[in-house]
């Protein structure tokens, strides 16, 4: 007599048979020649409770062995890592993901109703690329600001590190530098982040990791735009060597008008300006602080006012300077009474004032004047009356060395 296909049968028949897991870069290592151990149907989940094949690997020098948590359909399911649980394309918790995104969590508690879940979920699965999230994750709308501004760009290895070591802590631990585990103050007992669980995590519930990271999101900076309204340029930082002005332009043409775009592959930045200061509110408003282009996340800032960079760089070259000491003081002004006497020069009794030199003789006019107006033309003074000559000192003679007898003949030999 046959016997009937039960469900412990069914769910038999469909354990997870994988050749790779789905892992993170951060827990898979920084080492691209890793070396894995497979143990076929070796644990259970811990979320659907399934028998899965288990993968062990160290992720690099000097740090501990990991191991998969869960099957490869849970991971799916909520597109995290097997082994951490973090989302893979943000590396952030679920929690906060799912609080980004507004996905409801959908997954049943009872182990009746999850099985008859995950079995639908399979079968969904096996109709989609194995590189696609499934359920609400995959159908889910684009990534919110929030995502983008506690998005994790780069892996974390410090996460990989070894476990403390409880005979250090206790005082009795007799390995010194050969103990594979760190030797270091654990973490205070009442600190939440010393209290974590594997399925509050994936159920997005209590997670003090995500309760951190939506702290910190409320404590960011925001950046206000300057109070002068003719700025409408913005500092694009940290673009590296593989950022264009193409794909900059291309992407920041969506907010409004550009003006020019200037790059400065020598401080890895980049100016763009635009034609109204709204377009440049709307791009500051949704770059900043949540903009990867490249797989690098830019830094966003105002630029400044030239007139005002000009005076700012004066007044601060102006503080920086100091007077070198041992050098004199500057020069009082020459008393009013000197006049125009600025070498104090002394008047010699018995020679008169030197006298300004005569301008040069105009040309002769064809014009013929009577006789009595050329002989008055003739006497008349070179300055104008009232008007007393210009002393100049190096008109001197007795400055320039010249004898005091002005007008004296010179002795006869």
């Amino acid at each position: 007599m046959a016997m009937s296909k039960t469900t412990n049968t069914y769910n038999r028949q469909n354990w997870e048979d994988a050749e790779f897991p789905i892992l993170c870069q951060t827990c898979l290592g920084d080492n691209p020649y890793i070396r894995m151990t497979k143990e076929k149907y070796g644990k259970e989940c811990k979320i659907c409770v399934r028998p899965f094949t288990v993968f062990r690997w160290c992720p690099g020098a000097r740090m501990r062995f990991k191991k998969t948590e869960v099957c490869q359909t849970c991971s799916r399911l909520k597109n995290v890592c097997q082994t951490c649980l973090l989302d893979l394309e943000y590396g952030l918790p679920i929690q906060v993901r799912d609080a980004a995104l507004k996905i409801k969590d959908d997954i049943p508690r009872s182990d009746v109703n999850k099985e008859y879940y995950v079995q639908n979920i399979d079968k969904e699965i096996g109709k989609i690329d194995a590189t696609s999230p499934a359920g609400a994750v995959g159908k889910s709308a684009a990534a919110s600001d929030l995502l983008m501004k506690l998005a994790r760009t780069s892996p974390y290895y410090k996460r990989n590190r070894p476990h403390i070591c409880s005979f250090w802590v206790k005082g009795e631990c007799k390995r010194g530098e050969e103990c594979p585990y760190r030797h270091e103050k654990p973490t205070d007992p009442d600190d939440p982040l010393a209290d974590q669980n594997i399925k509050d995590r994936y159920y997005g519930t209590n997670d003090p990791v995500a309760d951190k990271l939506m702290r910190r999101a409320a404590a960011m900076p925001k950046l206000e735009p300057p109070e002068d309204k003719s700025i409408t340029t913005l500092y694009i930082g940290n673009l590296g060597d593989v950022l264009t002005e193409k794909q900059l332009r291309d992407h920041f043409y969506q907010y409004g008008e550009i003006r020019s775009v200037t790059m400065v592959p020598r401080q890895q930045c980049a100016f763009i300006q635009y034609t109204q200061r709204n377009a440049a509110e709307a791009a500051a408003e949704r770059t900043f602080n949540k903009l990867i282009l490249g797989g690098r996340r830019l830094t966003i800032k105002w630029g400044r006012s030239q007139g005002r960079q000009t005076v700012s760089a004066a007044e601060a070259t102006r503080e920086i300077l100091e007077p070198v000491p041992g050098l004199p003081g500057a020069l009082p002004p020459p008393p009013e009474a000197m006049g125009n006497n600025f070498f104090n020069l002394q008047a010699t009794p018995g020679m008169m004032p030197p006298m300004m030199i005569p301008p040069p003789p105009v040309a002769p006019q064809f014009t013929m004047f009577p006789p009595q107006i050329a002989a008055a033309t003739a006497t008349a003074p070179i300055f104008p009356p009232g008007t007393a000559p210009i002393h100049y000192p190096s008109q001197d003679p007795s400055r320039m060395g010249a004898s005091q007898g002005i007008g004296k003949p010179w002795p006869e030999e």
